[in-house]
C-alpha cells in the first residue's frame, strides 16, 4: 500500500509539473490575465509547478497518517508550513526584494520542509508508513482499488480548480485592481476555511475508523459534535473577518480601490461560512464511508450549475458584487444537498466494501 502510494504520487506530480510548465502561459491567457501582470503571473505559476512534488508529498503523507488514525501530526506539519511560509514571505519579499518569485519560493520551500519533516517523523517512529527506497514495490491491484474510490474525489478537485479558473477569468475582465483585491481576499478566505476543512477531514477519518470497528452508532454523535464545533468556529471567524476586513486586506495591499474590493468580497462571502462548513461536515461522512460519487456530483453541480453562471450573470448587472454573491449561493445549495444525502442513509450502502478494503490494506501493510 505505502510503496504504491509513494510511487504513484511521484510520477503523478512529475507529470503535472511538466504539463504545467508547458501550458502555464496558455492557462494565463485562457483566464484573460491582464497584460501588465502576465509575465509576473507566469513566473509565480512556473515556480509553483516546479514545487508541486512537495505539495503532493505532504498531502500523501498526511492522508496516510490520518488513515492510521493520527490526525495530530498532519496538523503539526500544516502549522510548520504556514508559519514558515509567513516568515519566508517577509524575508524574500521585503528583505531580499524578490517580489512575486519570492512569494512563490516561500510557498514551495515551506511545503517541502513540511513534507520532509513528515518523512523524518515516520522514519524515527519506525512506522509501517515510512519511505524505504530499497523496498519500494508497485501493486497495480491496490492502485486500482484506491483509484476506484479516489477518482470521484479527484474529479471533484479538478472541477473545483477549473471552476476557480473560470471565476478568475470573470474577475480579470474587471481589471488589475479587482484581481488584486480578489487575490488578497482569497488568501484570507483560504485561512478562514481551514478549520472547517480540517474538522471535516477528522470526521471522515473518524467515520472510516468506526465503520472498520463496526461501531456505526458513534458516527451520528461524531457528526453532531463536528456540526457544533464547525458552527461555532464559523461564527467566530465570520465576526472577526467582517469586523477587521479592511485591516486584513491592508496586510496585502494598501491601494484604496483594492482594499474596497477585497473588503466587499470578505463581507459578502464570510457571512456564509456556516453553509460552507456544514457542506463539508455532511460530505465528510459520505467520504469516510467510501461513498465519494454523490459528494462529487454535489460539488460539480453547485460550482458549474450555480456559482459560475450566477457570478457571470450578476457581474453584468451589479459588477464585482455579483461575482462574490455566486459563492455563498453555491455553498447554500451544496449544504442542503449534502444534508439530504446524509439523512437518506444511502451512503451506508458502501460500508461493506469499505470494511473489506480496509482489511486488505492492513494485511498488505503488515506483510
Amino acid at each position: 500500500m505505502v510503496s504504491t502510494t509513494y510511487i504513484f504520487l511521484f510520477f503523478l506530480s512529475l507529470s503535472v509539473t511538466l504539463v504545467g510548465l508547458f501550458f502555464s502561459k496558455y492557462i494565463l491567457l485562457l483566464i484573460k490575465t491582464p497584460e501588465d501582470i502576465i509575465q509576473q503571473a507566469k513566473i509565480y505559476l512556473d515556480i509553483t509547478f516546479i514545487g508541486i512534488f512537495f505539495l503532493f508529498g505532504y498531502n500523501g503523507v498526511s492522508a496516510l497518517l490520518r488513515g492510521m488514525g493520527d490526525s495530530k501530526t498532519p496538523l503539526y506539519l500544516l502549522i510548520i508550513a504556514t508559519i514558515l511560509n509567513i516568515i519566508l514571505d517577509l524575508l524574500f519579499v521585503l528583505v531580499f526584494k524578490w517580489g512575486i518569485a519570492g512569494a512563490a519560493w516561500a510557498t514551495i520551500i515551506s511545503q517541502g520542509v513540511s513534507f520532509i519533516s513528515g518523512l523524518i517523523y515516520l522514519k524515527i517512529k519506525d512506522s509501517v508508513l515510512k519511505l524505504n527506497l530499497k523496498e519500494l514495490h508497485f501493486n497495480s491491484e491496490f492502485l486500482f482499488r484506491s483509484l476506484k474510490i479516489g477518482i470521484p474525489s479527484g474529479i471533484q478537485q479538478i472541477s473545483v480548480a477549473i471552476g476557480m479558473m473560470a471565476i478568475t477569468r470573470i474577475v480579470n475582465t474587471f481589471g488589475t485592481e479587482t484581481l488584486a483585491g480578489f487575490t488578497a481576499a482569497q488568501r484570507i478566505d483560504g485561512f478562514a476555511a481551514m478549520p472547517a476543512m480540517n474538522f471535516s477531514i477528522a470526521l471522515s477519518t473518524f467515520t472510516g475508523q468506526n465503520i472498520g470497528a463496526n461501531r456505526l452508532d458513534r458516527i451520528k454523535s461524531g457528526v453532531k459534535a463536528t456540526f457544533l464545533i464547525s458552527t461555532i468556529f464559523s461564527l467566530i471567524i465570520t465576526i472577526i473577518i467582517i469586523t477587521f476586513s479592511k485591516e486584513l486586506i491592508q496586510l496585502f495591499n494598501r491601494d484604496p480601490e483594492v482594499i474596497r474590493i477585497g473588503k466587499e468580497y470578505l463581507v459578502i462571502v464570510s457571512s456564509f461560512y456556516i453553509a460552507f462548513a456544514l457542506m463539508f461536515v455532511f460530505n465528510a461522512v459520505a467520504r469516510g464511508a467510501g461513498a465519494t460519487f454523490i459528494p462529487m456530483l454535489i460539488t460539480i453541480s453547485s460550482l458549474w450549475f450555480l456559482r459560475v453562471p450566477i457570478s457571470y450573470t450578476l457581474s453584468k448587472y451589479i459588477g464585482t458584487k455579483g461575482i462574490w454573491w455566486g459563492i455563498p449561493i453555491a455553498w447554500i445549495f451544496g449544504a442542503i444537498a449534502s444534508f439530504i444525502y446524509y439523512k437518506s442513509d444511502n451512503w451506508k450502502k458502501h460500508i461493506n466494501l469499505k470494511i473489506i478494503q480496509k482489511e486488505d490494506i492492513i494485511i498488505e501493510s503488515g506483510g
